[in-house]
């Protein structure tokens, strides 16, 4: 999909209930209630309105039928992050905040951003994603039931802990083996997966984060890619201070998969042990150089996945 300027845009803050939809520029709105036969209605009105792209907010699943739906009908449509709506809110000096107005806040945006609209993932990598994150939310709260378990002395309490935890690490094997059989049904998936899990560092798991949640692996270039995982050095100046790059944005569950594939790299590969090495010797700290490490793997993933070539050592 090629982004340009449009004359007429639309959109639209999902709810439970309703869809709030506003045009730009002309500023109108309309609701219809968010089932199949509001959608419906919507698209026949944004149709005869000669609207050509749609921009939702990337806010829970409200939304993901009637942005298929749309999508299916042929406009342009956006999922934006909702942290560029609020600054181009607080660009245009606003602080009233209602479901209209919220419509036609992103509206605004979608008509003047030529960025606006981007390639939407496919069914089945939403299902994927969904997956994926159901398991990192299983792992996370199996680790707080095991700390819990540590500070308890009750015995019921501590019955009660492990039972929680046992089942919890049955949900999560099935989740896992979900994933696994459905990466295994898709060749694509299964040739990006048997090149990162060649590269020192990533397993099996971190593989699976970077196919559902970085499914632009290999499509970008190396800024790119390492501005979407949020390892990207963001140089901030004013005056006479000095600059300062720090990391921000992106994907935290992509940043964190490949900060635990660098803690192990540094162990295991010689090349970025000895790229760590150097770095903490010229007094950089342990996790600045361990992000450092981690946007190196990201970029060797992301040249090797589009050169079609598992890991060799140099």
């Amino acid at each position: 999909m090629t982004s340009q300027s449009v004359s007429t845009a639309a959109g639209i803050d999902a709810g439970q209930r309703f869809l709030d939809v506003a045009l730009a520029p002309s500023g109108k709105t309309f609701r219809v209630p968010n089932l199949a036969s509001g959608i419906a209605t919507m698209i026949a009105r944004l149709t005869a309105a000669g609207v050509t792209r749609v921009v939702l907010e990337a806010i829970g699943s409200y939304a993901q039928t009637a942005v298929a739906a749309l999508t299916a009908a042929g406009f342009q449509v956006g999922i934006v992050n909702p942290r560029r709506i609020k600054a181009f809110r607080d660009a245009e000096g606003r602080r009233a905040k209602t479901d209209r107005l919220d419509a036609q806040l992103i509206a605004r945006f979608a008509l003047v951003m030529t960025d606006a609209d981007r390639p939407l993932p496919s069914a089945e990598q939403q299902t994927l994603k969904a997956l994926s994150l159901r398991r990192r939310q299983l792992t996370e709260m199996i680790a707080m039931e095991k700390t819990r378990l540590k500070q308890t002395l009750e015995p019921l309490l501590i019955e009660s802990h492990r039972a929680t935890i046992a089942e919890l690490a049955v949900q999560c094997e099935r989740i896992e083996a979900e994933l696994a059989r459905r990466i295994a049904t898709d060749a694509e998936l299964v040739r990006v997966s048997r090149i990162l899990t060649s590269i020192p560092g990533i397993g099996t798991r971190i593989a699976t984060v970077l196919v559902t949640d970085l499914p632009e692996l290999g499509h970008r270039d190396r800024k790119s890619i390492a501005s979407l995982a949020g390892l990207a050095p963001h140089v901030s100046q004013s005056g006479n201070a000095p600059p300062r790059a720090a990391i921000s944005g992106g994907r935290p569950c992509v940043r964190t998969a490949l900060y635990l594939a660098a803690l192990v790299a540094v162990r295991h590969n010689p090349k970025l042990r000895d790229d760590y090495k150097a770095m903490r010797d010229q007094g950089k700290p342990a996790k600045v150089a361990l992000i450092a490490v981690a946007r190196k793997i990201l970029v060797v993933a992301n040249g090797l996945v589009k050169a079609d070539v598992v890991y060799a050592p140099a």
